[in-house]
């Protein structure tokens, strides 16, 4: 189970933009996400970390927002984002999600992201 602390850097740590360092510091090496009911983004923490800094270059900004939580009950922390891009190609995209978290220790194992999906339109 995280800590309060561990929690607060982590947040602290997303809401910078350090969207990458935050994978680097807080997720387990064997770590995965999921988009919804999506497959799971699997290749641990690497691969993550890869997958966010691809997604981030298409970006020309991004602003992150803490909307609610951490909720925390034992190993699972739900937390509710609001993430405003603006991508290089001009478009732009507001969305928020609950992102749902089983910790082992203080550190993140698994992560699926809830959003509705009309929001990418």
């Amino acid at each position: 189970m995280p800590t309060k602390t561990t929690l607060e850097a982590f947040v602290a740590q997303v809401i910078s933009g350090d969207h990458v360092g935050a994978i680097r510091d807080w997720y387990h090496e064997d770590a995965w996400m999921q988009e919804n009911q999506a497959p799971r983004r699997e290749g641990g923490r690497e691969a993550l970390m890869k997958q966010e800094a691809a997604m981030l270059e298409r970006s020309e900004s991004v602003v992150t927002e803490l909307l609610g939580g951490p909720t925390v009950a034992g190993d699972q922390v739900a937390i509710r984002w609001r993430f405003s891009f603006v991508f290089k190609d001009g478009r732009k995209l507001q969305q928020e999600e609950v992102a749902w978290q089983t910790w082992r220790g203080e550190k993140i194992a698994t992560e699926t992201f809830f959003y509705d999906t009309a929001q990418r339109k």
